[in-house]
């Protein structure tokens, strides 16, 4: 998959629009930073994801990212909740008129996820106690793919830079994103795909990236695990 820069700028901009719609709608605050969801829907977009899956409790701006970023790609999201909040998803991306873009799917996560192979890109929400066992059941494009897991409060652990079945065959690389705000990233791919994409990343980051903004970029390798690490912290934060 070609990096595509006009899919994730089309993207990220759609979804600053829509996600602001949600927010003034949604009375509930989310964990989620702000600025979150217009970057997870840049990458999905600039990746060309075809197939986006996500687990949620509910509809949220992450739902509505992945739906902007299916928009340009021509992809579409399979949206995983449960039956109870069906009706009232199912609303929020009518409303968003994204209601094309979005498939949703009820029952048991775990169940379900099985039914959907070489996912592009995936987002599952881990304020859940199975969120391991979650991940562990996506079957991931192992030549080029994302998978997010969101919402890890509480010291949750996310993948850890590890997908069952995907070692051996992609090189996996974890990326907390940001610090504090429970988010991580997992990138498979080859590892040339891999380094190539994380350069590209930062770019795309800096450039949508005010000059007010007062946060930074710093890489730290694990030495044990030789994973890379890349965190966004405040300029005042000092070591």
């Amino acid at each position: 998959m070609e990096w595509s820069p006009i899919s994730a700028t089309n993207a990220y901009l759609d979804t600053i629009k829509l996600c602001n719609k949600h927010r003034e709608k949604c009375s509930s605050s989310e964990t989620q930073e702000p600025k979150s969801s217009e970057f997870i829907s840049a990458l999905a977009a600039g990746m060309s994801a075809k197939l986006m899956v996500e687990v949620t409790c509910e509809v949220s701006t992450s739902t509505v990212a992945l739906a902007a970023a299916a928009r340009q790609t021509g992809g579409k999201v399979v949206c995983i909740v449960p039956k109870i909040t069906l009706n009232e998803s199912r609303q929020t991306i009518q409303d968003s008129g994204l209601n094309d873009m979005v498939e949703f799917r009820t029952g048991n996560p775990i169940e379900v996820l099985p039914k959907y192979e070489n996912i592009d890109f995936s987002v599952v929400d881990c304020q859940t106690d199975d969120n391991r066992k979650l991940l562990q059941k996506l079957d991931v494009n192992p030549k080029r793919s994302v998978v997010v897991a969101n919402n890890l409060v509480q010291g949750r652990k996310g993948l850890g830079g590890h997908l069952k079945g995907v070692e051996n065959k992609a090189k996996v690389r974890s990326i907390k994103h940001p610090i504090g705000k429970g988010m991580e990233i997992t990138m498979i791919g080859k590892n040339n795909d891999v380094k190539r994409e994380r350069h590209r990343k930062m770019d795309r980051k800096r450039s949508m990236t005010k000059k007010s903004d007062k946060s930074r970029w710093i890489a730290r390798v694990d030495e044990k695990s030789g994973e890379e690490h890349i965190y966004r912290i405040p300029k005042s934060f000092s070591f």
